[in-house]
C-alpha cells in the first residue's frame, strides 16, 4: 500500500486528497493501494478535511504524519514551506518523494536542496487551478484539465518524477515541465499581476466616499474583475515576498500601459479616441486568441467554449443593449429583384 501524506489541508490540499481517494476506489478494486494521511496546523481544518473524506486519517504531529510516507505533498503558503521542510527532513524515510503545490518555485527549489536529505527525491509542482475559498470548497475535479507545472530537482530520479506524474494524471491535470525561474517569470504575469490589479481595483473604489451607493450599481464585470481580491491575504503576501523581481517587472509594464491609456482618455482628441479604439480592438483580439488556444485538437486550454460563438463580443454587446439598431444595413438597390432591400420613399419636406 502506498502511503501519501498531505501537509496543509486548505483548498488545494483538500482537493488533492479528494481526487486521489476517488482515483484509488473508482473501480472498486483499488481500495487498498493508497492511504492518505492529512496534517494541518489548524485542527478545525484538519477535522473538516476528515469529515469531508479528503483524507483517510489525520495526525496532529507533523513528524508522525510524514514518517513512513512514500509521497509527501506540501500544500502550504510559500513562506511556510521552509519551516515545513526543516520539520519533516529528519523524519522522511529513505527514498521518499516530496512534492509541493506552491505558487512560486525558485525559493522552494533552493530550500529543498538545502534542507531535505539527499536520500529523498524532490519534484516541485504547481497546479494552475484554484478558488478564493479554502477547504470548504475542495472538490475532486478542481484540477481537471488544468496545467500542472512540474520542476524536478537535479537529484530526483526517474521513478520519483513518474510518481508525481502519476499523481497529476490521477487528478485529471496536464503536466508541463518548466524551469523554476521561467515559471516564476510567467506566473508573475498571468497569475500574480491579475490578483494585484484586482486588489488595486477594490481599494480604489471601496475607499471612495460614494462607495456605499456605488456598490448597488456593480454588475458581472465588477464581480469578475474583483474576484481575485477575495483570496487569502497571507498567500498574496507570501507570493509577493518570494517573487519580487518578476512581479515588480510585470507591475511596471502594467502601470506603463495604464498611464498610456490614461493619457489617451484625457487627451480629448479624435486621434486619441481612434488610438483607444485600436487598443481595445487589439486587447479583444488577443483575448479571443487566448480563448481559442488548444492544448490538443478540440481541447481548449481554458473552459472558454461558451464564449466561442459566431458574433464578436462587440456585436454581442450592441445586440444585447441596442438590438439591431447599429447593424450595418445592406446597400439599397443592390439587387433590384429583392424588394426587401428597398427603402420606402421619404416624404417631401416642406
Amino acid at each position: 500500500m502506498q502511503r501519501v501524506t498531505i501537509v496543509g489541508l486548505g483548498l488545494i490540499g483538500g482537493s488533492i486528497g479528494l481526487g486521489l481517494r476517488r482515483w484509488a476506489t473508482n473501480d472498486g478494486k483499488r481500495a487498498a493501494v493508497l492511504e492518505v494521511t492529512g496534517f494541518d496546523a489548524n485542527l478545525d481544518q484538519q477535522n473538516y478535511a476528515k469529515k469531508l473524506k479528503a483524507v483517510d486519517d489525520t495526525e496532529w504531529d507533523l513528524a508522525k504524519a510524514v514518517r513512513g510516507a512514500d509521497l509527501v505533498v506540501v500544500a502550504v503558503p510559500p513562506l511556510a514551506v521552509r519551516e515545513v521542510f526543516e520539520a519533516i527532513a529528519p523524519n522522511l524515510k529513505e527514498g521518499a518523494i516530496v512534492t509541493d503545490v506552491t505558487s512560486t518555485k525558485v525559493d522552494v527549489m533552493r530550500w529543498a536542496d538545502e534542507l531535505l536529505p539527499k536520500s529523498v527525491h524532490f519534484v516541485g509542482g504547481h497546479p494552475m487551478a484554484g478558488k478564493s475559498q479554502s477547504i470548504e470548497a475542495a472538490e475532486a475535479d478542481l484540477f481537471k484539465a488544468a496545467t500542472w507545472c512540474v520542476i524536478p530537482a537535479v537529484n530526483a530520479d526517474e521513478g520519483a518524477v513518474q510518481t508525481v506524474l502519476g499523481m497529476v494524471s490521477a487528478l485529471g491535470a496536464e503536466p508541463m515541465f518548466i524551469d523554476a525561474h521561467e515559471h516564476d517569470g510567467f506566473v508573475g504575469g498571468v497569475s500574480h499581476l491579475p490578483f494585484l490589479m484586482s486588489i488595486a481595483l477594490m481599494r480604489t473604489v471601496s475607499r471612495d466616499p460614494a462607495w456605499r451607493d456605488m456598490k448597488f450599481l456593480t454588475s458581472s464585470g465588477f464581480r469578475d474583475m474583483s474576484r481575485l481580491a477575495g483570496g487569502s491575504p497571507d498567500m498574496h503576501r507570501d507570493i509577493c515576498s518570494t517573487n519580487r523581481e518578476a512581479i515588480t517587472r510585470w507591475l511596471d509594464r502594467g502601470i506603463d500601459e495604464l498611464q498610456h491609456i490614461r493619457s489617451l482618455v484625457n487627451a480629448n482628441t479624435t486621434e486619441a479616441d481612434e488610438t483607444l479604439l485600436a487598443i481595445f480592438n487589439g486587447a479583444r483580439d488577443a483575448r479571443a486568441d487566448w480563448a481559442t488556444t488548444e492544448r490538443r485538437d478540440g481541447e481548449l486550454v481554458q473552459a472558454t467554449g461558451g464564449e466561442l460563438i459566431k458574433t464578436s463580443v462587440g456585436e454581442q454587446m450592441n445586440q444585447l443593449f441596442f438590438g439591431s439598431m447599429f447593424r450595418r444595413k445592406p446597400r439599397v438597390g443592390s439587387d433590384p429583384k429583392d424588394a426587401r432591400n428597398r427603402r420606402p420613399p421619404r416624404p417631401d419636406r416642406e
